[in-house]
């Protein structure tokens, strides 16, 4: 199977936000943007940013104008499910739908991309990889957010029209 490069032509001067840039996956990923020339703007926790936040995620959403959207802010481990799960809950699930609801009106949007975890299918034992038509699910509070993650990015895209897709990560 040849090996997909991206087109540094498509990316050279598009605004694009990066929700979640600071963590692991998404300073990478800005990396990688900003050297095919994409103009990208980041939110972060890092940063003083804060996904359950409307007001701060809409004046990010306005103030970059973003014509691609990759939401990869969440909190990112089965710890931190254990530790505290209303704010695995609130983050993962609640701040996807905010991000979600603040590029709803944005002009020049193209795609958004939601960024969620293997976890988030049901662990029934399979030797497999999962596939996308496995079921989601999960026994702990941060798999469960993850599952439920991915039915509101299908909430949006389905019935709202965002022109959105999810991408399934294997966490490390």
């Amino acid at each position: 199977m040849p090996r997909a490069v991206p087109d540094p032509a498509f990316w050279s001067g598009r605004r694009v936000l990066v929700t979640g840039h600071t963590g692991f996956k998404g300073r990478w990923l800005t990396l990688w943007l900003e050297a095919l020339g994409a103009e990208v703007s980041g939110f972060s926790r890092r940063d003083g940013g804060d996904v359950t936040d409307a007001a701060a995620v809409h004046a990010a959403v306005r103030a970059a104008r973003p014509e691609v959207v990759f939401h990869l802010a969440s909190l990112a481990t089965v710890q931190l499910g254990y530790e505290d799960p209303a704010a695995v809950y609130a983050v993962n699930v609640v701040g996807t739908a905010t991000v979600l609801q603040a590029l709803r009106d944005t002009a020049d949007l193209h795609a958004v991309i939601g960024v969620t975890s293997d976890k988030c299918y049901l662990d029934q034992g399979a030797e497999r990889p999962y596939r996308e038509d496995d079921r989601l699910g999960g026994y702990d509070p941060y798999s469960s957010s993850k599952a439920a993650q991915e039915l509101v990015i299908a909430a949006f895209r389905d019935s709202l029209a965002l022109p959105l897709a999810s991408v399934v990560t294997a966490d490390a």
